[in-house]
This record gives structure tokens, sequence and C-alpha cells, in this order.
């Protein structure tokens, strides 16, 4: 998960500055950053030719605590359910966009025929 603490470091260094409380310990920054990963979603999209571009189609939104293994084995999670290309995981902490992480899983592309999602 070192990965994902890069994605929401600012952010929860954010939360205690909000707070007014400058110098959390580790464990107080560690119980927060579980705290807000088991309150954030998550949103896979997978980079599509559209036209003379590209646009991202949603695939599916998690609830982080519900899909570790997405967290935990993310290329072979994107590369057995979706397939091969280049995606995008959007994280999300109530209505609040924490960041973004790209991943690109060589193989052959399963999610061309999938519906995608609205937002």
């Amino acid at each position: 998960m070192e990965w994902l603490w890069e994605i929401y470091k600012e952010y929860v260094t954010k939360k205690f500055e909000i707070s007014g409380h400058s110098s959390p310990s580790n464990d107080e920054v560690q119980e927060l950053f579980l705290k807000v990963i088991s309150e954030s979603t998550v949103t896979v999209l997978v980079q599509e030719p559209w036209h003379n571009s590209i646009q991202f189609k949603g695939l599916a939104k998690y609830n982080v605590k519900d899909n570790m293994k997405l967290i935990n084995h993310t290329m072979d999670y994107l590369l057995a359910l979706y397939g091969g290309g280049k995606y995008k995981l959007n994280f999300h902490h109530g209505w609040n966009f924490v960041g973004t992480r790209n991943f690109k899983p060589e193989g052959e592309p399963k999610w061309e025929d999938l519906p995608g999602i609205s937002f």
C-alpha cells in the first residue's frame, strides 16, 4: 500500500492542518490514513481511442475497503478482469478528489465490449 500512501499523503496531512493539529504522531497519521482509505472509493477507467483523440471509459467504481485485491495486486487484478490497456485509478474521499495513478498491464484487452459506467 506504499503507492497508495503517496497518493493520500498530502490529503491526510491537510486534514490535520485544517483541524489545527500541526504535528501529529506517526500513529495518528497512520490511523487517519486507514480511516480515510476505509471511507474512499476508487474508479477504474481505461483509455480508449475516440475520433482523433482519446477518452476515458469508466469500467467500475468500488469502495476501497471492499476491494483490497485491486489495491494489493493491481496489475494482476486489472489484467485478469479487464485485460491489457492504459488504466487510470481515481481515488475519492466523499466528494473530494484525492488523486490518481496510472497502470498499463500488457495483454489482450477484455474491456472493449464491456459497458461503461456513468458518473
